[in-house]
């Protein structure tokens, strides 16, 4: 498995932990958005708007730039890359148990179907 800081993965899955984050998340995946431009499609106010995107920041999934009194904000999306390498550790995990449960189920099928055909050549 990929080793990680576990403190940065706990930092990035709590950012995303919250749905108005991750909605912030995908309006900058698109472009570059103004702290005003994230906060305007929710019913919260800019110091609001701002305490999310430090969050965000705290992450490392948002970089912010300031020029005079405009805060823009960037995605980098590279902490959810180790989030994601993370989580396929445990998809292979669960795939491995599955791909088990499932072997199990159609031998169990076979040999109903097995049983099936003797009763009927009685």
């Amino acid at each position: 498995m990929v080793e990680y800081r576990y403190t940065d993965l706990d930092d990035v899955f709590h950012a995303l932990a919250d749905p108005t984050r991750r909605a912030m998340i995908a309006g900058l995946s698109k472009s570059e958005l103004t702290v005003s431009q994230l906060a305007a499609p929710f019913a919260i106010t800019l110091a609001a708007a701002s305490k999310h995107i430090k969050v965000l920041e705290h992450a490392g999934l948002v970089v912010r730039t300031i020029e005079g009194r405009t805060h823009t904000c960037r995605l980098d999306a590279g902490p959810i890359h180790a989030g994601m390498e993370w989580m396929r550790h445990y998809e292979k995990f669960w795939n491995e148990r599955l791909d088990i449960l499932e072997g199990l189920l159609l031998a169990e099928d076979t040999k109903r179907s097995r049983t099936k055909k003797k009763g009927k050549r009685k």
